[in-house]
């Protein structure tokens, strides 16, 4: 038996999340209060460089758990009537043929 059953499998998967999860936020929040303690003076400024960077890790987390959990990044449709790659090269107002 190589394989397991699915309900280990996820539990696994749970476990890995979990892991990572804790990890990142514990890290990021770390290394933003000692980049706010040693750049910025004020309490606010400080708070709010520590919440920044935690929800960078959470935010990465989050990325990670889901490709482990077998999800993907969602995938946004390109908008209809909008300008190609190769238009966006031409300036708006010039004319090449002039």
């Amino acid at each position: 038996m190589t394989g397991g059953t699915p309900k280990l499998d996820m539990d696994a998967k749970w476990d890995a999340c979990y892991d990572l999860t804790l990890r990142r936020f514990f890290y990021s929040s770390l290394a933003g209060a000692a980049s706010a303690l040693l750049f910025f003076r004020s309490p606010v400024t400080r708070w709010g460089v520590i919440a920044f960077s935690a929800g960078i890790g959470l935010g990465s987390a989050y990325t990670d758990c889901s490709h482990i959990m077998g999800g993907a990044l969602p995938k946004w449709p390109v908008p209809s009537g909008g300008i190609s790659p190769s238009e966006s090269a031409v300036a708006p107002h010039s004319n090449p043929e002039e």
